[in-house]
């Protein structure tokens, strides 16, 4: 996916920086015995299908805030939630987590551990804005923004979705802070859920490019679980590639934690790292937060 200007984005889209859109969450799976719709129409399940949904937002836009569910609505054999979303930063990390299959993996999480649908039950899942079918068109997010930004809610939050949001609020004790239920195959960072994948070629340059000097100090964590970097080996690295320079030096580093960890080298253990040596602006450069004014 190409990554996505959100900075000229908003000033593309409003005069005054400000910057909303809606669009339609689809929500169905490939078991009749278990569909979702049929469970929120049953007064008993509605509340229990709203949690889901609630959990699996907060899991795929980074927390709560920033957007809010306007509608939920029969959309047979679909359960349609309407959402508006405030600003783009959550909209842009929503769409990036459904483009990558996250956010259906999160849905299948709660709604096994929620409704007690089984593992195996595949989650279907659709988004449009307007006329528009954003499935079609994930890898262009600065395209599905556009399409979402001029797809205007025509409605306030619907009374229903009122009364749920504050049953959920005593549920809880306070809708701001939710029981972290942390996914599998996640990971938290600033209290946010991240997906916790292998890391790519990618990550690798990005992170080669950004650390300079520090690059000794993440891999002297690092080599606390890693059998490749252990003993003389991060100075054997520095000096062998000396004369490359930091960005090769470090790039080697996380190349040699990469093989040899092989799918066990995960982003979440690099961002462990960069916490423990407090490079959090770092950590956020590999996740690709932008940063806050």
């Amino acid at each position: 996916m190409d990554s996505v200007d959100t900075k000229r984005l908003n000033e593309t889209n409003s005069s005054d920086g400000a910057w909303s859109g809606c669009f339609v969450l689809f929500l169905g799976c490939n078991s009749p015995a278990h569909n979702l719709l049929s469970v929120y129409k049953d007064e008993q399940g509605k509340f229990s299908v709203f949690k889901v949904i609630k959990l699996t937002l907060t899991d795929s836009a980074g927390g709560l805030e920033g957007y809010e569910i306007l509608k939920l609505h029969d959309s047979d054999p679909f359960l349609g939630v309407e959402l508006k979303f405030m600003a783009m930063p959550p909209c842009l990390r929503f769409l990036e987590s459904y483009a990558c299959g996250s956010l259906a993996q999160f849905l299948s999480h709660h709604a096994s551990r929620i409704l007690a649908i089984p593992d195996e039950v595949v989650m279907i899942t659709q988004l449009k804005a307007g006329m528009h079918t954003l499935d079609q068109s994930l890898s262009d997010l600065e395209m599905c923004l556009k399409h979402i930004h001029q797809s205007q809610p025509e409605r306030l939050r619907d009374d229903e979705v009122t009364r749920l949001e504050q049953q959920l609020q005593n549920s809880y004790g306070t809708l701001s802070q939710p029981p972290q239920e942390l996914p599998r195959n996640c990971f938290l960072f600033q209290k946010r859920v991240f997906d916790d994948r292998p890391l790519t070629s990618a990550d690798q340059q990005r992170f080669a490019a950004h650390v300079g000097r520090d690059w000794k100090r993440v891999g002297r964590v690092l080599q606390k679980n890693c059998r490749a970097l252990k003993g003389p080996a991060i100075d054997n690295l520095a000096y062998e590639y000396e004369r490359e320079g930091l960005y090769e030096q470090a790039y080697q580093l996380l190349g040699r934690f990469i093989q040899s960890e092989g799918r066990s080298a995960k982003l979440g253990c690099l961002i462990s790292a960069l916490e423990e040596t407090k490079l959090t602006s770092m950590a956020e450069i590999m996740l690709g937060i932008q940063p806050r004014d």
